[in-house]
Parts: C-alpha cells; sequence; structure tokens
C-alpha cells in the first residue's frame, strides 16, 4: 500500500515522490489497461494517460480510499471514455501471454477452448465484463472494484454473478468447468 505521506510529496511537486508511486503502480495499472483494450500499444496510452490525469488531479486526492483504488478508478475512467471514443470495433481482450513483458512459457489449454473465452469475455455487457475482468482476471476485491467503478460493493457481487451466468451460457455444459 502506498505511503500516504509520498503522496502528500508528490502532491506538494516532488517529481521524485510522483515517480515512486509511478514505478510502484505502472504494472498493475498497464495490466488492467490490457485487459481492457486487448492491444498493447493502446494499453501503455492508456496507461500514460491515466499517470498524466493523476498527476493533474493529485490534488484532489484526500485520502479517503487507498491511492491505488483512486489510482485505478481514474485508469477505468480513462479507458472507458477512450473506448467510448473510438467508433471501431476492436478485440478488447487478451491473454496476458501476449503481453510483451511476460517471461516463462505459458500452459497451454485445449485447442480452442481460449478463443472461445475471449470471444465469450468479449461479448459481455461492458458493466459485467469490466467487473469480471478486475475480480477474475486481475485479482481486486470487491470492495476496490465497487469504489473504482462509483457502485455498491452488493452491485459489484451481482454483476459479477451475472457475467458469469451470461459466459455459461453463452459457452454451453461442455465449456461450464471454465467459467
Amino acid at each position: 500500500m502506498t505511503d500516504f505521506t509520498t503522496v502528500k510529496r508528490a502532491r506538494d511537486g516532488d517529481q521524485e515522490a510522483f515517480r515512486a508511486l509511478y514505478d510502484e503502480n505502472v504494472d498493475r495499472v498497464f495490466r488492467l489497461c490490457f485487459r481492457m483494450v486487448g492491444d498493447e500499444a493502446q494499453a501503455r496510452e492508456y496507461t500514460q494517460d491515466a499517470f498524466v490525469r493523476v498527476w493533474e488531479c493529485l490534488h484532489q486526492f484526500r485520502g479517503d480510499a487507498a491511492f491505488s483504488t483512486w489510482l485505478h478508478s481514474i485508469a477505468v475512467s480513462v479507458v472507458l471514455n477512450g473506448l467510448r471514443k473510438s467508433d471501431r470495433r476492436r478485440k478488447r481482450e487478451r491473454s496476458l501471454e501476449d503481453a510483451g513483458f511476460l517471461a516463462g512459457k505459458p500452459e497451454r489449454s485445449e485447442p480452442g477452448v481460449a478463443d472461445r473465452l475471449k470471444a465469450a469475455v468479449d461479448g459481455l455487457p461492458e458493466i459485467y465484463r469490466t467487473v469480471f475482468l478486475m475480480y477474475d482476471l486481475e485479482g481486486y476485491p470487491h470492495n476496490v472494484i465497487a469504489e473504482t467503478l462509483g457502485v455498491a460493493v452488493g452491485t459489484s457481487k451481482a454483476r459479477l454473478h451475472r457475467a458469469r451466468e451470461l459466459l455459461r451460457g453463452a459457452l454451453g455444459e461442455e465449456m461450464r468447468e471454465y467459467v
């Protein structure tokens, strides 16, 4: 968890403190953006945009929530606004196996399973997809998701439940073990 002193120093204009905040959080913000858009270049751009917005709005951080929660809510907002502005439909989610920063050999599942899962997740409505990605793929707890999206914890849980129901319906019984 980020030290509030570091945030305060960054808010007072200390660029080294902001760099420390950036270094501590950039990988997780990038992964979230990458999962949401499925394009490494676009995810890098959204990550950069999120940190620019954080720098500009750092004076608004009150410390009521964890800095990372506040930062992730900005990142989600940047991505969702960017996706709304985009007219073209693109592949949005991709496996982390496709990210250039991963090392090691990824495990492979049965042929076609990853593509079917990806297509099913891509087909989810945005409100369910975002919660599914944040909870099941990135491991954020419901309280952080709720705060990030500006909804109640129960709403986050209900959206995750609905996302899983929709995925089970889209994938059928033979894919039940994957959802």
